[in-house]
């Protein structure tokens, strides 16, 4: 029995380099879950392999500049010469049809929408080791030491910001991580305050 007709927002967020792709991915094909993804907006070109419409949409800066004038983000964020946000009417529309909506956005997006949606998960993908964290930004090859190091300095200041998620998940191995993060979406959903209100006129119901 669902107690919730409305879909949970699950927010996956956490440094650039800690593999929020590679864990969501693998969260996804833990199948028997009605999860869907939300595909986020960015001025940035696609890396190599990603297609536009399934990694992000891709777009120009003066098209992503007048939707966020027109109001049409749920975040946003510029990060290294990048825009990268959340288109907002995805994300209401599929909330409304029961979906588990999916973000996986950069921590600086996560936190506005903290302040727009507090009902949200939000989940902290956390690094095993500054270490770690380096040699997987150094994997990438994609780019140069400098914006390594930009990317590291921001690491360092975004990771003492997870307090103010509700879980942290440590990236030892993506399917722990995948597994933790599924754990605590079933949790979420028998937590009390989201379905205290429709039990109880359920069991008036049956008394009439």
């Amino acid at each position: 029995m669902k107690l919730n007709e409305r879909g949970l927002l699950i927010v996956i967020s956490g440094p650039s380099g800690v593999g929020k792709g590679t864990v969501r991915k693998a969260l996804f094909e833990l199948g028997k879950h009605n999860l869907e993804y939300s595909v986020s907006m960015t001025t940035r070109p696609p890396r190599e392999g990603e297609k536009d419409g399934v990694d992000y949409y891709f777009v120009s800066r003066e098209e992503f500049e007048q939707r966020i004038k027109e109001g049409k983000f749920l975040e946003y964020a510029e990060f290294v010469g990048n825009y990268y946000g959340t288109p907002l009417d995805y994300v209401e529309e599929s909330l409304a049809k029961g979906k588990e909506v999916v973000l996986e956005i950069e921590v600086q997006g996560a936190l506005q929408v903290r302040e727009k949606m507090p009902d949200a998960v939000f989940i902290f993908i956390a690094p095993p080791s500054r270490q770690a964290l380096r040699e997987r930004l150094m994997k990438r090859a994609t780019e140069p030491e400098e914006v390594i190091n930009q990317r590291m300095e921001k690491a360092e200041r975004e990771i003492h910001m997870a307090y103010k998620y509700d879980y942290i998940v440590v990236n030892d191995t993506v399917e722990n991580a995948a597994d933790r993060i599924m754990a605590i979406i079933r949790a979420e959903h028998a937590r009390t305050e989201r379905t205290i209100q429709k039990y109880m006129k359920m069991l008036e119901l049956e008394v009439e």
